[in-house]
């Protein structure tokens, strides 16, 4: 099996377990192969800590570190106990085998629990890859740091770490009533496919390689206007990270390019605040499919024309004027049509599904001709 089978295995199995978080596995998996941060935020017993204590441990061979962090947690805890050989030397160092500053991949339950000195550090290895042991400052091998809260943060020294989580997930417990059963029925995965560090670091070189088509970048900067009108503003790092992820992203789905299917995963990445989530979503959408509703429309219009023209009338030339009534709207319809081709290729957009809706309405047109 290829590395890269590999991992489209590992999401598979993933995700038969926990039911409706096929977003968040693949998102996970993207943040993995880009070097990126993840937060889970939702209630108790929504299988966050699971969820991301299976995708962190499906990296054999790569040091992990988790800890549940509450108010009561130490330093110690987490970047290890003073080195007392140092310490006769007068440098205060910490002994960091096994903990957090060694980890490659690492998870922190109840991230916001812990004060504002053990942050500080958290948020020194995630921003800079560093930690600062004594005299000396220390590159760490940390790839991704996975964390899980119940709540937002509401302290203002907190809201640097909570900037760092590229992607956020809110997660509720299952909403499907078949899903559930799945979940209540559902037995251990008897398959554990897993990848090496090395074939993980792999994998990110690949991923490097993924083409950024122009259009992905007019995309973005749409995007972030369309945004800004809403007052959702995210900083120019995070938009700049996001390059990379769509890059991760288009390589789950098995491809070389970005394709703006990708550029959805931004609705996890933009929003400040919970509450932002749904107009992300919608601006997204607009943006990226704004041009296919609108096609949809036209093309509705003229299914309703055709069935106007095809329906029982008292007499032919009746019938006929109907036909050239529904064909002259019809041909209106499709100048629309050409306009909108235009401003889509305009936009750097794929045309293919406006292109598919104006062959469907030239088809409409073509059959009622034929039945004058």
């Amino acid at each position: 099996m290829t590395v890269r089978a590999k991992l489209r295995q590992i999401r598979d199995e993933i995700a038969q377990t926990f039911l409706e978080r096929s977003e968040v596995i693949d998102g996970a998996l993207a943040a993995m192969l880009a070097g990126h941060h993840v937060l889970l935020i939702g209630p108790p017993g929504t299988a966050k800590s699971m969820l991301a204590d299976e995708i962190c441990r499906r990296c054999a061979g790569a040091t992990y570190f988790q800890w549940l962090l509450t108010k009561f947690t130490t330093p110690e805890e987490l970047f290890g106990a003073v080195s007392l050989r140092s310490l006769e030397n007068d440098d205060y160092r910490r002994v960091t085998a096994h903990k957090l500053p060694e980890a490659h991949i690492a998870f922190l339950d109840e991230v916001f629990k812990a004060n504002s000195s053990i942050l500080n550090a958290v948020l020194t290895l995630m921003n800079e890859r560093r930690f600062h042991n004594g005299r000396e400052v220390a590159e760490v091998p940390l790839i991704s740091l996975f964390a899980a809260s119940n709540e937002l943060p509401e302290d203002d020294e907190l809201q640097a770490l909570y900037d760092r989580f590229l992607l956020r997930f809110v997660v509720d417990y299952i909403a499907d009533d078949f899903r559930f059963v799945r979940m209540l029925q559902a037995k251990p995965a008897t398959e554990q496919t897993t990848v090496t560090l090395a074939e993980l670091r792999e994998l990110q070189e690949l991923v490097r390689d993924v083409a950024v088509p122009q259009h992905v970048f007019r995309t973005l900067a749409d995007l972030r206007r369309e945004l800004g009108r809403k007052q959702i503003i995210a900083s120019d790092r995070r938009y700049r990270q996001a390059i990379s992820l769509l890059q991760a992203h288009a390589f789950l789905r098995g491809r070389d390019q970005i394709a703006e299917d990708d550029v959805f995963v931004l609705e996890h990445a933009l929003w400040h605040d919970p509450n932002q989530r749904d107009d992300v979503r919608s601006v997204i959408h607009q943006l990226l499919r704004g041009y296919e509703d609108d096609a949809k429309e036209l093309l509705y219009q003229s299914q309703e024309l055709r069935d106007y023209a095809q329906r029982q009338w008292e007499s032919n030339e009746l019938r006929n004027r109907a036909v050239v009534e529904a064909h002259t709207k019809i041909r209106s319809i499709l100048v629309k049509i050409g306009t909108l081709l235009d401003e889509v290729s305009s936009a750097g957009r794929p045309t293919d599904r406006v292109l598919a809706v104006k062959q469907e309405i030239e088809d409409i047109q073509q059959r009622m001709l034929e039945a004058l």
